[in-house]
């Protein structure tokens, strides 16, 4: 049966358009990694360039949670974790942490800058509901920094590649607004204002620890009104936060409407440079969960021309066009799932839905080389907790990490990892 498979993958592979005959084939391998009667993950799809791993490739990050059918409390904290992969992918507990969520997790990034042993994540004051940011270092095995604002309690939405800097957001009011996106009840200091001029997204010198107002909602208002006069809204939150990989630009959804009045949903999409300069609104709206590529290429999804099929396309945000399209229907057959691009840029995943389970749509950019995995088990949880597929490659760009369904019915943490079985070009 698996030599039938194999042989129907290289007949697929040699008579699809896009893909080369030639191109040396790759297996896919699924391995649990973590396992018990407690639930572990990783969250987060929405920072471009999270990697799991530390910089030599021995601990992945995680949480460690005792249910997944609800939103947590405020007071139930999740568990800090780090899987060993040296010693049997044991889990060591380092932490605990009252800023998380099924789908986001705590917004997990390896220092740039000390790859090896420190890491940030999100943590909330539970008597005052003032979210802030750690940076924890494994070899001093405690909390070294901690960025707390009292005037506006911001977590971190993203760290920049370079390390100098990272952004900041309202978690409380992203709850509010649409819940699968902050922390319920965390404190929203701009709850009185639809688009207050002291929120928005904030860029946090890692250095110095000094913020400032990158861009305001109320910029963000304004900027709507010009292309929609008529526009009316209850509230504007922003997602997605997403630096490039050069870290001198950022990528981002304001949004407003889920949830709220009928008629009132807003999604547009935004860039702005990393100095506050250059703010613009995007027409063409680059869906799912967009990753940054190469100088100032975007991927992500558009709808085809005869609307029915979407397609994976690059998107080039300066001239604000659709410059290629990444392969074709049969290997994306849904582009608004997450993606992921590895750290050399070579290596593509699409994960998507398809019934309960989950899939990873593989594709090698230097040869057109392309494989699917096996599905693995999401459950039926849906809504804020839904368990979405979230992929995210390791350094050595040879493995994904995902999250899915043991046979136990607890939610744990997958790797896939490839297999070449030729040579790259």
């Amino acid at each position: 049966m698996k030599s039938f498979i194999a042989m129907a993958l290289i007949l697929l592979l040699a008579f699809t358009p896009g893909i080369l005959a030639q191109s040396p084939p790759f297996d896919m391998e699924i391995e649990q990694i973590t396992f018990g009667t407690k639930h572990h993950f990783f969250g987060y799809i929405g920072q471009c360039q999270t990697i799991p791993w530390n910089a030599t490739g021995q601990y992945i990050l995680g949480l460690e949670i005792d249910r997944i059918d609800r939103m947590p409390k405020p007071d139930e904290a999740a568990t800090v974790i780090l899987i060993d992969t040296h010693d049997n992918n044991k889990i060591i507990r380092v932490d605990k942490t009252n800023a998380w969520n099924p789908q986001q997790g705590t917004m997990f990034y390896w220092n740039p800058l000390a790859a090896e042993t420190q890491f940030f994540f999100n943590d909330r004051d539970v008597e005052t509901g003032q979210v802030y940011t750690v940076i924890y270092d494994i070899k001093k095995k405690k909390r070294v920094r901690e960025f707390r604002f009292d005037d506006t309690p911001i977590g971190n939405g993203g760290v920049a590649a370079d390390g100098f800097a990272w952004l900041g957001l309202n978690y409380g009011r992203l709850a509010r607004l649409r819940l699968v996106t902050g922390y319920p009840k965390a404190l929203d200091w701009s709850k009185n204002e639809v688009a207050p001029k002291n929120d928005g997204i904030f860029n946090v010198d890692i250095k110095t620890g000094e913020k400032r107002l990158l861009v305001s909602y109320h910029q963000l208002d304004v900027k709507l009104k010009e292309l929609k006069p008529d526009m009316q809204h209850s509230g504007l939150f922003i997602n997605h936060t997403l630096w490039n990989r050069d870290a001198d630009r950022v990528y981002f959804f304001v949004r407003s409407g889920w949830g709220d009045k009928p008629g009132d949903k807003n999604n547009v999409p935004c860039s702005i440079n990393a100095d506050g300069t250059g703010l613009t609104l995007h027409e063409t709206h680059i869906g799912g969960h967009p990753e940054w590529a190469e100088g100032n290429l975007l991927i992500g999804s558009v709808k085809g021309e005869d609307q029915d099929k979407d397609r994976q396309v690059f998107y080039n945000v300066d001239t604000r066009k659709i410059v290629e399209q990444l392969g074709n229907s049969k290997m994306f057959p849904k582009p608004e799932g997450d993606i992921s691009l590895s750290p050399d840029g070579n290596w593509f995943v699409n994960g998507y839905k398809e019934d309960t389970k989950n899939y990873y749509a593989v594709y090698r950019r230097s040869d057109s080389a392309f494989n699917r995995s096996e599905g693995i088990d999401k459950g039926s949880y849906s809504g804020d907790i839904r368990i979405d597929p979230a992929p995210r490659w390791n350094r050595t760009n040879d493995a994904i990490l995902v999250p899915g369904i043991a046979e136990n019915k607890t939610r744990q943490m997958f790797v896939i990892r490839l297999i070449t079985t030729g040579e790259t070009p």
